[in-house]
């Protein structure tokens, strides 16, 4: 609104979110600037679940004589609200899995050779998909195997690189690892379960028992948006946990037969009781097949 070119009032607003009403962030409420502006109708996809708001905004455009109309694209809404939704909800973060496998689930050859199962095409969007997050999640097995960036890397890509997150059982990070030494490296966390020393500041290094005490963490520290890109200890660790909440899985149609799988078992003990994806959605990469979709 602010940046018209002309007054809006008297217009439409489209919304996929509730306008918040309250003053507990940095910004002002949205609900005051529409009554200020003089919409005349606002239009939403999905109600803000956060107390403060939760239907409090939409009473408050109301009451100032402004129409209002909600549940319009509600599913679509929730997909794009699906992060935000999730934090408020479950005080977590939302973590999205990516994985990247040969048609029969394999990563690399058994002398672990792995680049590259997927085409540029499928590695482009996986950065595109980076540069949607709030930080990259890789195992130290990752770290010491590829020596990973973790970062962002499209062609006049200018906004803020994510954090990236390395999660260690035995604290052992080659020292000359990129995500310790290069110009971001304030901006990566290093999750312990022992007591260990990184060249990091020491505000970096949490040590920590369990995965649910690495999202608490996250989360009170307003790190929200995950995604998890390995390997397969780490991911079937986070699958046992039920700390997954979208997967995005991409195929190459090729065979490996023996090597590396994506997964490790994660304790299903029966096939009713197996992780499933729902509101699935396929895309094709020239060359690979994109699979995603929220896991339940």
């Amino acid at each position: 609104i602010n940046s018209c070119m002309e007054s809006p009032e008297g217009s439409t607003l489209y919304v996929n979110l509730e306008p918040c009403c309250h003053t507990n962030k940095q910004t002002p409420p949205c609900t005051q600037l529409l009554i200020k502006e003089k919409i005349k109708r606002v239009v939403i996809c999905n109600l803000d679940p956060n107390p403060a708001v939760n239907g409090k905004g939409v009473d408050q455009l109301r009451s100032n004589g402004i129409e209002v109309e909600t549940g319009i694209l509600d599913e679509e809404g929730k997909k794009i609200n699906e992060v935000f939704f999730h934090a408020q909800i479950n005080k977590r973060p939302f973590v999205h899995l990516k994985l990247a496998s040969t048609l029969d689930g394999k990563i690399a050859l058994p002398n672990g050779e792995s680049k590259w199962i997927t085409g540029k095409t499928a590695r482009e969007l996986v950065h595109r998909m980076r540069a949607e997050h709030q930080a990259i999640i890789v195992g130290a097995e990752t770290i010491r195997k590829d020596n990973p960036s973790l970062n962002v890397r499209l062609e006049n890509y200018n906004r803020e690189q994510p954090h990236r997150i390395i999660f260690t059982r035995s604290g052992n990070l080659p020292e000359n690892s990129f995500v310790l030494t290069d110009e971001l490296k304030e901006k990566t966390l290093v999750f312990s379960f022992i007591k260990a020393s990184f060249p990091l500041p020491e505000k970096n290094i949490i040590q920590i028992h369990n995965l649910n005490e690495a999202m608490d963490y996250l989360f009170e520290k307003k790190i929200i948006n995950l995604f998890l890109e390995g390997g397969p200890t780490l991911a079937s660790a986070f699958l046992r946990q039920n700390l997954i909440q979208r997967l995005s899985l991409f195929l190459n149609p090729s065979l490996l037969g023996g090597g590396k799988s994506t997964l490790e078992d994660f304790g299903v003990t029966e096939l009713n009781l197996r992780p499933k994806l729902t509101n699935v959605e396929t895309q094709w990469l020239n060359g690979d097949l994109l699979v995603t979709g929220r896991l339940s």
